[in-house]
């Protein structure tokens, strides 16, 4: 079918300003991915999974321009003894981050690697990309795949001795970085990626994830501080038998950001576990859609969002639960939830479930509401002051998301941004 003339022009609009890297490796992959794109077209709010969300900052040519905020509180997890990477506006600083070399883990950069013919990641790249555009459209993912020029390739054999730390800079008020990244996590590895900063003006992100039989990822993300930013982040993983994924993405401030996680769980007793927590004040639009998959028996998938929003900010969730014929004994919850300081704020809901099994046990709940007033009332009661108390109550509702963080230090580490946060904005 041909695409509506508004979404081809603005789609050969948004692909003008762009050069596809040509050569080596990623060569066919990228042109697929092109080619994908040119058949979807970028979204409008005409499509059914950006009706709640505008794209249109994030199709339009040039990146709108994003103010760059001085961070007087340094990088979140800044004290974790880590491998630091760094790129700034999308472009990696080799002399700020350190040497890639890591025991358990081999680490490259796609832009290194584009001349040569065979690399592990062509199974890869853009191939769990592709599997996530069924059933539903994903074009952004697309234009990433496609035109991505960096990024880092993880092959993960054994278990780092310390955390994968990727750190994303913002200094340009007219940036637009696009990254890709894939993770290759081999049977019974185990390793953990932190990604944090705000990054660009106007930031696309995709990152594959491959894990095989008994390995384990735990990503850990921290998305903010300048407000002016807008981002398209997509992670897209495949699950192996009794495999383990573990994310979790806190967002402070972002005029715009929609995350996407799309998982697959195809090997037996896979678990995947997929939380965020966002606070937002005023001009803050916060999308997380996320598409879970089961096609194996006896696996297990956890969605945990919640969204603290007030002056106008709007927080959106759209959720979905596919459990595939024979996928039995799977275990589904989802969860979603948000507390409204005030009565301009919106959250805007869509939870799915879709089951052709029979011998499952799946659940969602979402829900809004204001601070409880009973706890509050005996928290001022107790000499509380009511900034705080309201803080205190807050904190206590972004805590089922927090928990989901296998690692206590770094969950202490996202609950003190989270204070931080409160503490200004009060």
């Amino acid at each position: 079918m041909a695409l509506p003339q508004r979404k081809q022009d603005a789609t050969e609009a948004r692909l003008a300003g762009l050069t596809l890297p040509a050569g080596g490796w990623s060569e066919a992959a990228r042109r697929e991915a092109l080619d994908r794109l040119g058949t979807m077209g970028l979204p409008d709010r005409r499509d059914e999974y950006w009706r709640f969300t505008r794209p249109d900052t994030l199709v339009q040519p040039d990146a709108p321009r994003a103010r760059v905020l001085e961070n007087d509180e340094g990088p979140l997890f800044g004290d974790r003894d880590r491998l630091k990477l760094i790129f700034v506006d999308g472009v990696f600083d080799a002399e700020a981050s350190d040497d890639l070399t890591l025991e358990g883990v081999t680490i490259e950069r796609l832009a290194e690697t584009q001349e040569a013919d065979i690399h592990w990641a062509r199974d890869l790249y853009g191939v769990l990309e592709g599997r996530g555009q069924t059933p539903v459209q994903r074009p952004f993912a697309a234009l990433n795949t496609a035109f991505a020029a960096d990024g880092l390739l993880i092959h993960v054999t054994g278990k780092p001795s310390k955390p994968i730390s990727v750190v994303y800079v913002h200094e340009s008020e007219t940036s637009d970085a696009i990254l890709h990244h894939v993770v290759k996590v081999d049977a019974g590895a185990e390793a953990t990626i932190l990604e944090t900063g705000p990054a660009a003006a106007r930031f696309n992100k995709v990152m594959e994830v491959d894990i095989a039989d008994t390995g384990r990822l735990h990503l850990v993300r921290g998305q903010g501080r300048d407000h002016d930013r807008r981002a398209a982040t997509h992670v897209f993983a495949r699950l192996g038998a009794e495999s383990v994924f573990k994310s979790f993405t806190v967002t402070v401030n972002g005029v715009l950001t929609r995350n996407e996680v799309v998982v697959e769980l195809t090997g037996d007793d896979a678990v995947a576990h997929v939380a965020g927590a966002c606070v937002g004040d005023g001009d803050f639009h916060h999308d997380d859609t996320v598409f879970i998959t089961h096609d194996a028996v006896g696996c297990e998938s956890r969605q945990v969002f919640k969204k603290v929003l007030r002056n106008g900010a709007v927080g959106v969730f759209q959720g979905k639960i596919l459990v595939k014929q024979g996928a039995q004994k799977t275990d589904g919850y989802q969860i979603s939830q948000s507390l409204l300081l005030d009565e301009d704020s919106q959250f805007l809901a869509k939870p799915e479930l879709e089951i052709y099994a029979d011998d499952v046990a799946c659940s969602h709940g979402s829900t809004s509401g204001a601070i409880d007033e009973t706890a509050l009332f005996y928290l001022r009661s107790r000499g509380v002051p009511v900034r705080e108390a309201t803080n205190l109550l807050t904190l206590a509702f972004l805590a089922e998301a927090v928990a989901e963080i296998e690692d206590a230090d770094l969950a202490a580490d996202v609950v003190a941004r989270l204070e931080g946060w409160l503490a200004r904005r009060s």
